[in-house]
């Protein structure tokens, strides 16, 4: 199968001058950011510097505690694995694909259709994750090819770029890493704060679903206004090309008595049906929400919509590509997080902030400094674990709720995704485009979600 055409950078005349503006930066992006991984390997080496400067510890402590660390994640790093493997697999199973395909006809306009792109891979996003991705870049090729069946110009970078901006709301949502972990008995978090902290306080709380509309609402209108009126050919992909990417899972060939069970339909539907009645049995008796029981839902909902487990297997096998780089960086983040507690670093980084801080602007910072450290740490689940114990350790030194720090952490992960190329990439393989085709219009979107999440601490932290 070939893929689409790779399409260009629009021409200067053709952009919008917002989008123009913001070339500077995308260029320091593009050209100077290195992969996920060596953002990893560099801040292990950062960290365990500066517990040797500025702590009593030696090399021996910071060695020792960095490789007993390395397996301190290994649940967390198994439920953030499934959660972007499942939610890709259900992106790509026949029934939502073929939603996807009934929902590309209803933008009857190229500006309509980036502002629809986006509103719904920020509902797909604030659903799962994993899920929302995914959606973002199938989507995104649907609407382009079905402009193309109509012979109207769209912009198929800018509805790429549409898709992925989906994804800045993604940590205010049902599969939010900082929420679901502090909700979750056992987790780090518990053990630090004491106690878990229900998602009534953080994702369903007033404030942050205020502010997820407030900010869907405010992208949404900009990129209704950074859209190009006028199309380049060159923005343009066919329809044949767009067919030709379609990755289908070709039937099963039945030649033995085990091929018919693998073929079958019945052993997945009971699967699904088991899964959906632990599911209830669990709510019933006054289960929460966790990362454990986000995945138990999705995983049903891929049973029960595949045809068979030779589909289920396909579909695991396409998306098993994306969730290497989560298992071979969380052990590095988990060592990070061995040499902070071991060396004691972690108390005097919380100091510092402590000595800045106060308790109506904890958040806020809190919120800044996420987005600096999302740069090195471009994993949701992996940068909870580094900040949260020396945030959450500040905020009950001054007497700050804990769910304002998870939702500032959370904020500042999600902010600078948009310029940060690591989970773009998933998308952009779906697209066939590079990171370079839709900077110019996410860095828009960093900034008119960057006021929405600072404002948003800022006032929650006054009523602190």
């Amino acid at each position: 199968m070939s893929a689409p055409r790779r399409v260009t950078s629009p021409a200067a005349s053709s952009e919008p001058v917002l989008a123009r503006a913001m070339r500077p930066v995308n260029y320091v992006v593009e050209r100077f950011i290195p992969s996920a991984l060596i953002f990893a390997i560099v801040l292990t080496l950062v960290v365990g510097v500066m517990a040797l400067v500025l702590t009593d510890s030696g090399p021996v402590t910071v060695v020792e505690g960095w490789g007993k660390g390395l397996s301190g994640l290994l649940e967390f790093m198994t439920q953030m694995a499934l959660v972007l493997l499942l939610g890709h697999a259900l992106a790509s199973t026949r029934p939502v694909r073929a939603l996807l395909a009934r929902l590309a006809a209803i933008p009857r306009s190229p500006l309509a259709a980036y502002v629809f792109v986006f509103v719904v891979a920020a509902v797909a996003s604030l659903i799962t994750w994993g899920f929302g991705l995914v959606v973002g870049g199938l989507l995104a090729r649907e609407v382009a090819a079905e402009f193309a069946r109509r012979g109207t110009p769209v912009s198929f970078p800018m509805l790429v770029a549409s898709g992925f901006s989906g994804f800045v709301v993604w940590h205010m949502g049902y599969s939010g890493s900082g929420p679901l972990t502090a909700a979750t008995p056992g987790s780090f978090i518990e053990k630090q704060v004491g106690h878990i902290i229900p998602v009534s306080e953080t994702t369903f709380s007033w404030w942050n679903m205020t502010a997820t509309v407030a900010t869907v609402v405010l992208v949404a209108l900009a990129l209704w206004l950074i859209a190009p009126r006028a199309v380049s050919p060159t923005h343009r992909v066919t329809a044949e090309a767009f067919a030709q990417s379609e990755q289908r899972v070709a039937a099963p060939v039945v030649e033995a008595p085990a091929d018919r069970l693998d073929a079958s339909r019945i052993p997945t539907l009971l699967v699904g049906l088991a899964l959906v009645a632990y599911l209830v049995i669990h709510f019933a008796k006054g289960g929460t929400v966790t990362l454990n029981i986000v995945n138990w839902m999705f995983l049903a909902l891929i049973f029960l919509l595949s045809r068979n487990a030779f589909e289920v297997m396909a579909l695991v096998k396409n998306a098993a590509s994306n969730v290497g780089d989560i298992l071979l960086q969380f052990p590095l983040y988990a060592g990070i997080m061995g040499i902070m507690t071991a060396t004691g670093l972690i108390k005097v980084l919380s100091d510092s902030i402590v000595a800045v801080a106060s308790p109506q602007t904890l958040g806020f910072l809190s919120f800044l400094s996420a987005g600096l450290v999302n740069f090195f740490v471009p994993s949701g689940g992996g940068q909870v674990a580094i900040q949260a114990p020396i945030l959450l350790d500040a905020a009950a030194r001054l007497g700050v709720d804990p769910a304002v720090i998870i939702m500032a952490v959370s904020y500042g992960d999600q902010w600078t995704n948009m310029i940060q190329p690591f989970w773009a990439l998933p998308l952009l393989a779906i697209a066939g485009l590079r990171i370079r085709d839709i900077l110019g219009d996410t860095t828009v979107v960093l900034l008119v979600s960057g006021v929405v999440f600072g404002a948003t601490m800022l006032i929650v932290g006054a009523g602190a």
